[in-house]
Parts: structure tokens; sequence; C-alpha cells
């Protein structure tokens, strides 16, 4: 049975970090879009990651950074990941990783009229950008950077991608379970889903999400 990978973003104080990793989180994410309410500062960031045990990966989160902006900051918090939820071309995010040294993960936000088609075409042209891209993450498509708590129709994603993409835009605990037995993803990222408040964590949300994509990954037919 495939174990679904979850990523719980856009943390800012110790103890949220502390609350996801002990629920089972493998990734955590940190937001460098100073414009997001969720925005955490390198220095901070730095401080957070080093209470990461190891092999929970630690994930930069950036909205139309330059390449140099992005390095700067890796050098001071050392993310082992990045996400680009910007306007960013495949070759801007190639250049920012290639400045990094890191690998990353592009965010697709769907619209209502995104295709199938077109999100195998998009990973393949990201894919053939840069040996560091790891993967497509999607995200709903609102006018604003970093999500809004929307789903999005998942059935668009095709079979051949899900597996190997991450699953993001909207999910909560009231929605997880369905969401991992229908789409089958490699991993799930969350962050409005398990708040209290914008940034503040709620770590008995943080244990029930983890639940309740477990709860999918159990749901007969996943048989990946």
């Amino acid at each position: 049975m495939h174990r679904t990978r979850i990523k719980i973003c856009g943390l800012t104080r110790e103890e949220d970090v502390a609350a996801a990793v002990a629920a089972g989180a493998d990734a955590i994410g940190f937001v460098f879009y100073p414009k997001s309410p969720r925005y955490v500062a390198p220095a901070r960031a730095a401080e957070l990651i080093a209470t990461l045990p190891p092999f929970v990966t630690a994930v930069g989160l950036f909205v139309n950074a330059s390449a140099e902006e992005v390095a700067d900051i890796v050098r001071v918090a050392p993310v082992g990941l990045l996400q680009f939820h910007g306007d960013e071309t495949a070759g801007q995010c190639a250049q920012a990783a290639a400045a990094a040294n890191r690998t990353y993960l592009r965010a697709f936000r769907v619209k209502p009229s995104t295709t199938g088609s077109e999100l195998l075409e998009y990973e393949a042209q990201c894919r053939a950008s840069s040996r560091l891209f790891a993967g497509l993450l999607f995200d709903t498509y609102v006018d604003a950077y970093g999500g809004a708590g929307k789903v999005f129709d998942w059935s668009v994603i095709p079979k051949e991608l899900a597996h190997r993409a991450v699953l993001s835009g909207g999910l909560s605990v009231q929605n997880a379970t369905g969401a991992v037995a229908q789409v089958r993803p490699f991993a799930v990222d969350v962050s409005s889903g398990v708040e209290a408040a914008k940034g503040i964590k709620d770590a008995s949300l943080i244990a029930q999400f983890i639940a309740a994509v477990k709860a999918g990954d159990a749901t007969p037919g996943n048989d990946a």
C-alpha cells in the first residue's frame, strides 16, 4: 500500500513545527513571500529548521523571487527543497534552483479550463528544463499566490501523473480522505486546513488531517 507523504505548510512557530513532526509530517513548509500572512523571515525560518529531526524536509515557498534572492535566502535558511508558486517560467525556476543548488517543486494553479494533457505537457517542459526539477504541485487557481483554501476538480489530474505529484488546494480534515482515495497522489500539502488563524496551526487539526490522509491510503483500491 502506498503511503501518501504529507507536507504542512506556512509554519511560523516552534510549537507548530513540533506538533507537525510529532503527528508524522514528512515535510514542513516556510513561506518566503513577504505579502503572505504566513511569511517568515529567513533568520526565523533558520531557527525553526534547526529544530527538525532527520528525514523531515524543510521546504521554502517562493513567489516571483529572483535567482539571487532565492540563493541568498537559502544561505540563511537551509531548506532542502524549493517550491515556486508565482508566475516564474520554467527557465526562471531552473535558474533559481541552480543558484540555490536545491531541487524544486513547481506549483501549477489549476483553472476550470485546465486539461489533463496540459498538465502532462507542462510537467514534460519543467523536467526538460532542469535536472533539479522534482515534480509538480497542483493548487487551485485564484487571483492570488500561495493558495486560498479552495479545491479544484481533482479528476483533471491524469492517472499517469498523479502518483508522482503533490495535491494541494483546499485540503482539510473533512476532504483529505476522499482526495487521497480519488487522486492517489504521491503527497499532499495543507496550510489553511489545519489552522486556528493564518500562520497559527492547530495541533489537533494537524493530527486529524494526517489520520484522514492515512484513512485515504487504506481505502480499498489503493494498490499503487
